[in-house]
């Protein structure tokens, strides 16, 4: 995931200046939209207006931000809200790359007008945008430009935090553009991130092609891992590499953990406990993963040369060995990003397709690896 920007935002946008002879406000009936795998937010809908609950900006948030959506023509509601926007969105601004596939999906890529760090940005679609100076480039992570980000004067920037403290979202609040988090990166099961397009549907008034758009994925990843189950081996699988002489390796709860639970391999590290990385020395990772099968996803290495250069151990492995070693850092976009940072949460449908095809080729037989490369 590459995350260009930290923004904290407590904000309540100005809507009240509209204008009361307009329609009334609604707060007499209320749904839940039906959200069933993300676990970090909910959609409310009342007659007029929405509600956006996010009930974990970041791991281990203490707090949660409510805002409210407001059909175009009708009041805000009543209440307190971290931010009050107008929907639907005439423009946006959003700042991880993780948000770029769902615009793209949902079709409403033209609304995008600034993203922090383009290079960022890998989709070939949206890089065309960029070329034709669609998409301003908004700065640095930490440092984004205010002045362009003004003069762009978005109807809402769209977020992300790793904690509740930056100077950042501070600095937006000031411009008094509304400010949403969205925390699709803190959902730790695949189909729990791919349900965050349902956030940006709610945005652009696209509720049901998200709905649509997140069925199609969802039963494309359950047939795959149905077609998994049916496998007769289960290959144990090694993960992660070395930095700075801490090997970190995906725990047993995570994300990456699943897939290969779900492709019906024996992740080594699976009865751990946690959904993060784990940090371990070199004995211990060499001690249980020696003799692994398959090592899926070696940091960023995209070569075996460069692993023997940067550690002469890699070559102690039966993976290395037998030129069973699968990295997603191969496919780059035009300016450097990284594709599975950016896409790979959309679709896990196709991550799980390509873990399948590693592990059991013949369950998969016309499947193209699609993220995933084998490195010589």
């Amino acid at each position: 995931m590459q995350k260009p920007v930290f923004f904290l935002l407590v904000f309540i946008a100005a809507l009240g200046c509209k204008d009361p002879q307009r329609s009334p406000l609604s707060e007499a009936s209320s749904e839940i939209l039906n959200i069933e795998y993300a676990k970090g937010f909910s959609i409310e809908q009342f007659d007029n207006y929405k509600v956006l609950t996010l009930s974990n900006p970041w791991p281990d948030a203490e707090q949660e931000f409510k805002y409210a959506l407001v059909n175009e023509g009708f009041e805000a509601p009543s209440g307190e809200f971290d931010a009050v926007v107008e929907l639907p969105l005439k423009n946006i601004v959003v700042t991880s790359t993780t948000h770029i596939p769902s615009l793209e999906m949902l079709e409403v890529s033209e609304k995008l007008v600034g993203f922090p760090n383009l290079d960022y940005i890998s989709s070939e679609a949206t890089r065309r945008m960029i070329a034709d100076g669609k998409i301003m480039e908004l700065g640095k992570n930490e440092d984004i430009n205010t002045e362009v980000l003004i003069d762009l004067s978005p109807d809402v920037v769209v977020t992300f935090a790793v904690e509740g403290n930056n100077s950042t979202v501070n600095t937006i609040q000031k411009t008094g553009i509304p400010v949403i988090y969205n925390a699709d990166w803190t959902e730790t099961t695949p189909l729990g991130k791919a349900e965050w397009i349902k956030f940006f549907g709610v945005l652009f008034g696209k509720e049901k092609e998200a709905d649509s758009i997140f069925k199609t994925i969802e039963t494309g990843y359950n047939a795959a891992r149905e077609t998994a189950a049916k496998a007769t081996e289960t290959p144990k699988v090694l993960s992660g590499a070395m930095y700075k002489d801490v090997w970190y390796l995906p725990q047993g709860n995570s994300w990456a953990a699943q897939f290969i639970k779900d492709a019906n391999g024996d992740y080594l590290w699976n009865d751990t406990e946690g959904t993060g990385s784990l940090s371990l020395n070199l004995e211990a990772v060499l001690e249980k993963g020696k003799n692994a099968e398959y090592w899926i996803g070696p940091g960023q290495f995209v070569s075996k040369q460069q692993m023997e250069d940067a550690h002469s151990v890699y070559a102690q492995f039966d993976p290395f060995q037998n030129n069973h070693i699968y990295s997603f850092t191969t496919r780059k976009g035009e300016t450097g990003g990284v594709l599975y940072y950016e896409l790979a949460p959309n679709r896990p449908d196709l991550v799980l397709k390509d873990i399948i095809k590693i592990l059991h080729p013949e369950l998969l037989p016309e499947h193209q690896l699609y993220f995933f490369s084998r490195i010589e």
